[in-house]
């Protein structure tokens, strides 16, 4: 029965059914194999909207996608070269902090690319930086944000992996510096002798007040959070909320009629990860029951002896998933099954979570997937292999911030500590 099923399997994987399908069939599988009946299955997929920490996915979602469509990425370039365009490289520093900004609140790198890449691309080659630098590092930091709250694929981890998504919002934001330090160092160096003129306080000044109402966000989430004013779902909520009304009755940059459009555009993507991880829980269940994560462990333990080399292999691992699989189809697939197989070897949950997510930002950019990779192509009409070229470098650097996240862990849990 086992040999019949995995062929299946394999049969609807080739023919480009869709994952939550396949794991859906998967679990129908094994659970009709365990003589387990399969409303069991239903159970389980329903059993999702019993976690209310979910709401904050559609809603921070559909946030990040009314940002994007109204004149906030304009505003935070504009405000971000006022403040630090005169540095040496600052015009390339001022582009991976707005990414990561950016890209933390829409949850997807793609959304980033297409609406910053318009404005900052331009302005990075006019500003005298080489055109292939300039597309290579748009394009990898479309990726940056997803390590700072409110990002989706951190909420979407602590769900599927029980972890305390509060403490992964904290513990997120200084390995994230890294990674964006680290790149700006790179951008110093490439570009040292290239700066923009500095300019009078009064332009400083304009660009604050024009970006007054995107300035409080950042504020909004983590200091409601922290200060325990909000629930994570109801920070989502009064920023979903806020962000409306700016866009719509404030500044009044989204006609009333573009909202269906957005809402169904945003919620696509928020449709499409809920029931990959409604499936995915019902396999995660099969899993569990049969003993799958101990008998992990068994086999592992036999070739792997410590903490370290636990790490050292699973960062391997990682980064040879992130280039066949995009981040969320490896956060339901995958984490259920490490999981279990880390703790054995005493490696934080919370660190485990971080390292998890920066070895998959590095999945963005390395082929066959390469998500970022494929919408910078389209995005500035250049061969995927020139782009590929062009974040090599760039790739390289997120390769040792990566390194250095996987082996101190008081990175990731200084703050939450």
């Amino acid at each position: 029965m086992a040999g019949p099923g995995a062929l299946l399997l394999v049969a609807l994987a080739l023919v480009g059914a869709p994952l939550f399908v396949i794991i859906g069939a998967g679990a129908m599988l094994g659970f009709s194999r365990e003589g387990i009946d399969l409303s069991v299955l239903a159970i389980e997929f329903f059993g999702i909207a019993e976690t209310p920490v979910l709401v904050a996915i559609p809603l921070f979602t559909f946030a990040g996608f009314l940002l994007s469509e109204g004149g906030a990425p304009h505003r935070l370039v504009r405000l971000s070269r006022a403040l630090f365009g005169w540095l040496p490289g600052g015009l390339a520093m001022i582009s991976l902090a707005v990414c990561a900004l950016f890209t933390a609140f829409t949850g997807a790198s793609g959304v980033t690319i297409i609406a910053l890449g318009a404005l900052l691309f331009p302005a990075l080659v006019e500003a005298g930086y080489e055109r292939r630098f300039s597309l290579g590092l748009i394009t990898a930091s479309g990726s940056l944000g997803l390590l700072f709250a409110p990002s989706l694929p951190l909420i979407l981890y602590g769900v599927v992996a029980e972890t305390p998504i509060d403490k992964l919002f904290l513990a997120g934001i200084l390995p994230g510096l890294l990674m964006v330090a680290l790149l700006a160092a790179y951008g110093f160096i490439r570009n040292r002798h290239t700066a923009m003129p500095l300019v009078g306080g009064r332009e400083v000044l304009r660009a604050v007040l024009d970006a007054k109402w995107e300035l409080p966000l950042p504020g909004v989430v983590l200091g409601g959070i922290y200060s325990g004013y909000f629930a994570i779902s109801e920070a989502a909520a009064v920023t979903a909320l806020y962000v409306l009304v700016v866009e719509l009755a404030v500044l009044r940059e989204i006609r009333w009629r573009s909202l269906p459009r957005i809402v169904r555009e945003s919620m696509v993507l928020v449709g499409a990860i809920l029931t990959i991880l409604g499936m995915s829980l019902a396999s995660t269940n099969y899993l569990i029951d049969t003993g799958v994560p101990q008998r992990l462990f068994e086999l592992t333990s036999s070739y792997v002896s410590g903490r370290d080399t636990f790490l050292l292999a699973l960062l391997v691992f990682l980064l040879i998933l992130g280039a066949i699989l995009d981040i969320f189809s490896a956060i339901v697939l995958v984490v259920p099954l490490i999981v279990p197989v880390a703790l054995e070897y005493g490696v934080d949950p919370v660190h485990l979570g971080i390292v998890f997510l920066a070895a998959m930002e590095l999945g963005y950019l390395t082929p066959p997937v390469g998500l970022n990779l494929f919408i910078a192509s389209h995005r500035f009409q250049e061969d995927i292999v020139q782009i590929y070229l062009a974040t090599v470098p760039f790739l390289l650097v997120l390769l040792v911030s990566v390194v250095i996240i996987t082996f101190w862990p008081a990175l990731s849990l200084f703050l939450v500590g």
